[in-house]
């Protein structure tokens, strides 16, 4: 028996191997993980935040971010705090050190992704944004 896929089943697994191949790929190159560095750049954008503001940002669970800002506060990269009138909020802000980082992540997120791009055009890459935009909002109004 042949299990034939079609056109639109072959673009999601393409779509899935390629994150599959992105993620390790992208913190070899940039030396910090995804996930991280989307913290950190949110961080970088605001003064302080909210942690579960954050994590709502950034679409990962509670344990998760957790786990990442317990690790970059141990990196002197962010900072967390308590509100003193509610104990259950923490405020996460990023240090110096920790811009200081990320703008050298940046510079390598840079160079990553136009070597994942290398010999795309302008109007492919127009073309590969709006596509991919659609399909980001097709999937969000389901």
């Amino acid at each position: 028996m042949t299990c034939l896929f079609s056109d639109q089943e072959k673009i999601l697994h393409l779509l899935k191997g390629l994150s599959n191949q992105i993620n390790p790929k992208f913190e070899r190159c940039t030396g910090i993980s995804s996930s991280r560095y989307e913290l950190l750049y949110h961080l970088y954008q605001a003064d302080e935040v909210n942690q579960t503001t954050l994590q709502k940002a950034v679409n990962i669970d509670s344990a998760a971010i957790t786990r990442h800002l317990k690790q970059l506060e141990s990196d002197g990269m962010v900072t967390r705090s308590k509100i003193a009138s509610d104990n259950r909020v923490t405020l996460v802000r990023l240090t110096e050190e920790g811009r200081n980082r990320l703008l050298g992540y940046k510079e390598e997120k840079t160079s990553f992704v136009n070597k994942m791009l290398t010999d795309f055009s302008k109007e492919e890459l127009d073309l590969l944004t709006t596509m991919l935009s659609r399909m980001q909002n097709n999937i969000s109004e389901f």
